[in-house]
């Protein structure tokens, strides 16, 4: 099947390589041509700049969209006026789910097909398949459905709902990912801080990957990491966000639904950016006002 990718970072240019290794015949664009040329190869045609994109491709036209969030406005606006009434685009990276509802009417009055495609999988995907949580109309997926079967592994795709819901269930997925990542965290470090033994963090997470209750993909990467740096010493505890987690946070106030794990993750993480917290130096103050409590001083 033919399409176009717009978009080779990490997940873009993997997809690429998975969906040609899979047959399909992909046109490739991105804004830094360094990386146009390293995907250009059998299988594989590049477009000059994305008004480009839509004449190399035979109708009923697919572009997949896998650029950051903040670029998929402009990107579709830039598109949209070199497709034709039943073309589909296809916004795979992390976009908020409102955003994707807001886009599916728009094409829609135009007569084209919006899909928002909810990827997991990472780095890892290349060689394991992606997750695919799949908002579409019921032609547009079937459509589109060798793409999906290609990119991800047996049972790894679905049409969750309409358009918007790939995107919504991403935004939850993303938000237990939030969670999990902060209960391995607590644990390992309550693990490395502990004054009665000295332990080896990798030698534990290889042992919970085997029957425990909380082995899993993500402890299995933990054991990776350790492996080669078992108390991570070389790294910096500052943690990003892309935005999913406080999307989903201010989904569960909205929904009264409370989500203390999810949320606390969340401000967990913002933590982390502070070389020192002054909310902290606070408490350390009044402590001291307070109850005569000692201080530490620079």
């Amino acid at each position: 099947m033919q399409l176009a990718m717009i978009g080779l970072g990490r997940m873009g240019g993997n997809m690429v390589k998975r969906l040609v290794q899979g047959g399909h015949e992909v046109i490739v664009y991105d804004s830094n041509a360094a990386a146009v040329k390293a995907h250009v190869t059998k299988g594989v045609n590049a477009a000059k700049d994305l008004a480009d994109v839509a004449p190399l491709l035979e109708p009923r036209r697919v572009v997949w969209v896998m650029v950051p969030a903040a670029a998929v406005e402009s990107t579709i606006e830039q598109l949209v006026p070199h497709l034709t009434r039943g073309d589909i685009v296809i916004d795979g990276g992390n976009s908020n789910f409102a955003d994707s509802l807001r886009r599916a009417e728009a094409l829609n009055a135009k007569g084209i097909e919006f899909v928002d495609v909810g990827t997991s999988g990472g780095v890892w995907g290349l060689t394991l398949g992606y997750c695919l949580m799949i908002g579409a109309s019921p032609a547009a997926f079937e459509y589109c459905e060798p793409i999906f079967r290609t990119l991800a592994p047996p049972e790894g795709y679905a049409r969750v709902g309409p358009s918007g819901a790939g995107h919504y269930v991403k935004m939850v997925h993303n938000g237990i990912e939030y969670g999990l990542l902060q209960a391995y965290a607590e644990g390992y470090e309550i693990l490395h801080a502990s004054q009665d033994f000295k332990l080896q963090l990798g030698q534990i997470a290889k042992l919970w990957n085997h029957g425990s209750v909380v082995r899993s993909w993500l402890n299995e990467l933990a054991e990776r990491a350790f492996a080669s740096d078992d108390q991570l010493a070389a790294i910096r505890g500052h943690v990003e966000d892309s935005g999913e987690g406080r999307w989903t946070v201010a989904e569960a106030i909205r929904l009264d639904v409370p989500a203390p794990v999810i949320t606390l993750s969340l401000l967990a993480r913002l933590r982390s950016r502070q070389e020192e917290s002054f909310g902290a130096k606070v408490i350390a103050a009044l402590r001291r006002e307070f109850g005569g409590h000692a201080v530490q001083t620079k």
